[in-house]
């Protein structure tokens, strides 16, 4: 009974970042373990995800624009995207795995714990290796922005850095989304990568080359457009498709507070709808 009350003053006192920092903590204390073979698995992400922006730069070899881009206005539109996809996969990268916990009944211990379901499901086996995807990400994003000519003001400046925040939320809210969608056909984890990794592959390029039909359903149906591509626009200073305006990048937070709210809805709904396994 000692106990119980220690830990419910605990998990008080904390609240829930408390909470979700000392379960990554533990995780990051197991990876930092064996120092030699973190750096080297955090080098071979950052060598394995700079292939993308390879493949960007040979490109550029051959063309002088894409969709209207140069090259240093493509590694910024590069930079943003798989910075805010790296973030959101590193601070609930995790929950891909709860379908597995559900066969597993895992799930079950998780709801009789002192600690809310959800942050043992986006902390649990919180894994930072994954920090090499932002990592060369960013080195791309500071060196583009060091070395394209533009016309900054400080409402670009906020924008962009407002940007690498709500488009981490819009990816981790489709991430929070895919686990919900779990609960209800289990093996999923892919439809959410759909997304997610290929959300990444596809903001990362100019969206007016894929055609208006893709535009919309990137802006109206899976905001991915708000991640990065609108705020982009508006710091270059570039017209907006579909006769959308200039400013429209101005709403993504709006739009990252609503997904969030979406996947909490989602994720509360799932956990009504879970069944024990059993076992």
């Amino acid at each position: 009974m000692a106990d119980a009350a220690v830990t419910s003053r605990l998990r008080a006192a904390l609240g829930w970042p408390g909470q979700y920092w000392l379960l990554m903590t533990m995780w990051m204390r197991s990876g930092l373990a064996y120092p030699l073979s973190f750096a080297l698995t955090v080098l071979t992400g950052v060598l394995i995800t700079g292939t993308d922006f390879a493949a960007v730069f040979l490109m550029f070899s051959h063309i002088k624009s894409f969709g209207g881009f140069s090259l240093g206005e493509m590694a910024i539109l590069y930079g943003t995207a798989s910075m805010t996809l790296g973030l959101a996969n590193l601070l609930t990268g995790s929950l891909d795995q709860v379908g597995q916990r559900i066969r597993t009944g895992e799930l079950d211990v998780w709801l009789v714990r002192p600690v809310p379901a959800f942050l043992q499901a986006v902390a649990g086996d919180f894994a930072l290796r994954r920090i090499g995807r932002p990592l060369q990400a960013g080195l791309i994003l500071a060196i583009a922005l060091s070395r394209t000519e533009l016309d900054w003001t400080v409402a670009k400046g906020i924008v962009l850095g407002v940007s690498l925040i709500t488009g981490t939320m819009i990816f981790g809210a489709i991430f929070v989304l895919g686990a919900a969608f779990q609960f209800i056909a289990i093996d999923s984890a892919e439809l959410s990568n759909s997304f997610t990794y290929g959300g990444q592959q596809l903001t990362q390029y100019p969206l007016v080359v894929f055609g208006q039909d893709v535009v919309r359903a990137v802006t109206f149906v899976v905001p991915l457009a708000f991640v990065n591509y609108y705020p982009v626009l508006y710091v270059l200073g570039k017209p907006a498709p579909l006769g959308l305006p200039s400013w429209i990048g101005l709403l993504a937070p709006l739009v990252a507070i609503a997904m969030i709210a979406l996947a909490s809805l989602a994720w509360r709904a799932g956990l009504r709808r879970y069944r024990s396994t059993g076992s």
